[in-house]
This record gives C-alpha cells, sequence and structure tokens, in this order.
C-alpha cells in the first residue's frame, strides 16, 4: 500500500507504467488498489486527522501529539496518544521546538538580596502561597521590549505582567503590582533571580509594604528558578521565534493577547495535569473549597505606570479599579 500510495502522489509527474516498473509492481495490481473500498481504519483516521488538525491550528501551530491527544480526550474522543502522533507525522502536522535565550540579570553589587526561602522546592498545595518572577526580553524592529512576568507557581498561571523599553526597576513593581491587585494574598513568597531589579531597596520596600516575602534564588542557576524560565521558553517557541514585530505596540499587543487569550484561559500544561491554568485554578477550588475571590483576576490600570497596561487601559481597565482608583484613572485617561 505505501508503494501504491506513492505511485498515486506521482502519478501527475511520471507514467503510471514508469513508476510501476520502478517499483517492481504490476499495473493491474496498483488499478485494483485504487478502486478498492476505503477500509473502515483509514476513513476513521482521516476524520481524527481533521480533528487533529483543528486543534492545532486552534494553539496556532504550537501544540505536538501530548497536548492534542489531552484536546480529543477532552471532546470525548477515545484515542492513544501513540496513534496521535503517528496521524500527525503522516500529516505533516509538528509542533514547535525551544530555542536559547540570552541574559537579561545584571546583579546588583550594592543592593542587599533577600534569603532563598524555597530551595528549588516549588510545590504548593494552594494558591498564592508562591510566586515566581522574572523579566525576558522581545526583538523588534526598533529595539528590544522587556516583559516581566510574576507567575503563580500552584497553577502557572501569570497573576501579573508589564512590558516596557527598559529594565528599571519600575518594570518589576508595575508586574508586582498587578499580582497584587489581581490576587491580594496574604504573606505570599515573591521569588526571583538576583537580578538588580529584584534586589533594589524600592523592590524591597514594596513587598515589604503589601506583606510579600522577598526571596531570591542563587547566582547565574537557572534551576533556581525554573517556572519562569520554562513559561518563557514556551512564549519563545510558540509566540516570539514565529512572529516579527516591527515596533513595540505591535508586540505588546501580541504579548497581550497571548497570555490573556491563550496560555492563561486554554493552553494546557503537562505539570497541572494538561489543564490550562485559570481551568486547573476552578477545579481545584471546586474540591478543596477555595474562596472564588483568591483566585479571581481582575483587569486594572496600575498607578503611576508607564507600562502597556495605560496604553492597554481600553482593553482591561475594569470599574472595580477605576471606582477606587479614579483619580489615577482620569490622569491616565
Amino acid at each position: 500500500p505505501k508503494i501504491f500510495r506513492y505511485i498515486k502522489a506521482h502519478q501527475a509527474i511520471y507514467p503510471i507504467t514508469m513508476l510501476c516498473r520502478v517499483l517492481g509492481v504490476s499495473k493491474s495490481g496498483y488499478y485494483a488498489w485504487c478502486h478498492r473500498p476505503v477500509s473502515k481504519r483509514i476513513q476513521v483516521d482521516k476524520q481524527l486527522t481533521e480533528q487533529i488538525r483543528a486543534f492545532h491550528q486552534r494553539s496556532n501551530g504550537t501544540y505536538g501529539a501530548p497536548r492534542i491527544f489531552q484536546d480529543l480526550r477532552e471532546v470525548g474522543v477515545h484515542i492513544s496518544r501513540k496513534r496521535v502522533a503517528r496521524l500527525m507525522r503522516q500529516a505533516n502536522i509538528c509542533g514547535v521546538s525551544r530555542r536559547k535565550g540570552i541574559l537579561t540579570t545584571y546583579r546588583s553589587i550594592t543592593d542587599e538580596k533577600a534569603p532563598d526561602l524555597v530551595k528549588r522546592d516549588f510545590r504548593v498545595d494552594k494558591p498564592n502561597k508562591l510566586w515566581v518572577a522574572d523579566i525576558t526580553y522581545i526583538p523588534t524592529w526598533s529595539g528590544f521590549l522587556y516583559l516581566s512576568v510574576v507567575l503563580d507557581a500552584f497553577s502557572r498561571r501569570v497573576v501579573g505582567w508589564a512590558m516596557a523599553s527598559h529594565l528599571k526597576t519600575q518594570l518589576v513593581l508595575d508586574a508586582l503590582d498587578m499580582a497584587l491587585w489581581n490576587r491580594r494574598p496574604d504573606g505570599v513568597i515573591h521569588h526571583s533571580d538576583q537580578g538588580s531589579q529584584y534586589t533594589s531597596y524600592a523592590f524591597g520596600q514594596r513587598c515589604a509594604k503589601m506583606g510579600v516575602r522577598p526571596s531570591v534564588g542563587s547566582v547565574g542557576d537557572c534551576f533556581d528558578n525554573a517556572l519562569c524560565e520554562s513559561f518563557f521558553a514556551t512564549l519563545e517557541c510558540e509566540l516570539i521565534d514565529r512572529e516579527s514585530f516591527p515596533n513595540h505596540s505591535q508586540a505588546k499587543l501580541a504579548i497581550f493577547e497571548y497570555i490573556e487569550g491563550w496560555y492563561n484561559p486554554h493552553r494546557r500544561h503537562s505539570a497541572i495535569k494538561y489543564q490550562s491554568p485559570i481551568t486547573y485554578e476552578k477545579l481545584m477550588a471546586q474540591d478543596d473549597g477555595i474562596e472564588s475571590s483568591t483566585l479571581s483576576t481582575k483587569a486594572m490600570l496600575l498607578p503611576n505606570s508607564n507600562s502597556v497596561h495605560t496604553e492597554l487601559v481600553a482593553v482591561f481597565t475594569t470599574a472595580d479599579y477605576l471606582s477606587t482608583n479614579s483619580a489615577t484613572a482620569s490622569k491616565a485617561g
């Protein structure tokens, strides 16, 4: 059958007689194969391939076999992961792979650093107990754009983020402020690397004021902040490496759509039972009776923010925040 499929695929280029002779099969055998009824398994494989293609397109071409397998299971399709992988290979459907990054962490010599409260143990049983944070870069035609994020280690959800054209402390403060407004935690640990932004006096003061316990890992060891490194690798693999941004505005919009429109609500994560961060939080909240207020994510306008939050105010400000920050909102508007 493989030989016959090859002949069928190339019969518009080469004569069938020549193909059969070169490949050592008879013309009558080939024509008999062509008129043979399609088997039920092949018909099912064709239908499955279309479903696989649809889920692959929904992920913007990023999902491989493991996550598409979970998508199919969720809609009631009984199929093995190996079969999904086989059908993807046959249809030339594949996910994306990761690249190496560059340095965005610059250690401060003068600022005092917080202790390492995590020790590479990112296991938590509830949300808002451990947050991890870091900075990455997004190349554009007009220079680098920098992204700071705060992730909840419980669900891998991005609870705070900010973007700017600089690496000043205000960038990480904006991301922290967003996370604090979204989640209203009580004594959360904020873990990061030893970048100067996270060891600065201003950042330490903000943490102390808001009851956040700062924690930093060792120097030059990506495993000490593995959760954020993993998120950035996924972001780069699924978006940054596949797009070209003429300017910061387009990059900001793409990052916003990826985080809030795809990653948090839909992107399946192997570490949380192949659920999306938001879905996983909802499922765990139902099982454990966690109050929904601790999991809600409110869009906001941050005070004193020079990042994308003020530029996209029409998209994600809320009446809740504006009612308590009307002066700030009217100034930004």
